[in-house]
């Protein structure tokens, strides 16, 4: 009789997590925008769909990314990283969308609509794959920092 301890995930496994169901949520959400906007609006609702999950997934998704790439860092160096991060995607979504106004090749309908769904769909996903997880923790009576497990 053999026994194989099943593998206890890693600290980030729920970060890992996030970004794979946000990922597969965008996924779907492409497919389904893509082919809607397309149906209602043609060439320029392909365009329109194809940037609003751009913008919308690329915008939650990095949060996803820098904030797994953040937990191997020093707190406050951690706290820099996502607020720069958060500024230049900021900085990045309103120069994208300055440039944007000025062309009329996409469907501003399907952009906007696509950019809600993006933004709905990949973080309710990145919520469920964290919830999902199950992440051992330890619990250690106070006043007792390093517990002895032979006390009982």
């Amino acid at each position: 009789m053999s026994f194989t301890p099943t593998p206890v995930p890693g600290p980030d496994a729920p970060l890992k997590a996030a970004l794979r169901y946000g990922l597969i949520g965008l996924a779907v959400l492409v497919v389904l925008a893509v082919t809607i906007a397309t149906a209602t609006a043609g060439l320029p609702g392909l365009w329109g769909a194809l940037l609003g999950a751009a913008i919308g997934g690329g915008f939650i998704l990095t949060t996803a990314a820098v904030i797994l790439f953040g937990a191997k860092l020093p707190p406050s160096t951690a706290g820099l990283v996502m607020l720069v991060s958060w500024v230049g995607k900021v900085l990045v979504v309103l120069i994208v969308v300055g440039v944007l106004n000025q062309f009329d090749f996409y469907n501003r309908t399907a952009l906007f609509l696509t950019v809600i769904g993006a933004l709905l769909i990949v973080l309710g996903a990145e919520t469920y794959g964290v919830l999902r997880q199950k992440v051992p923790y330890v619990t250690t009576t106070a006043g007792d920092p390093d517990p002895d497990p032979t006390k009982e």
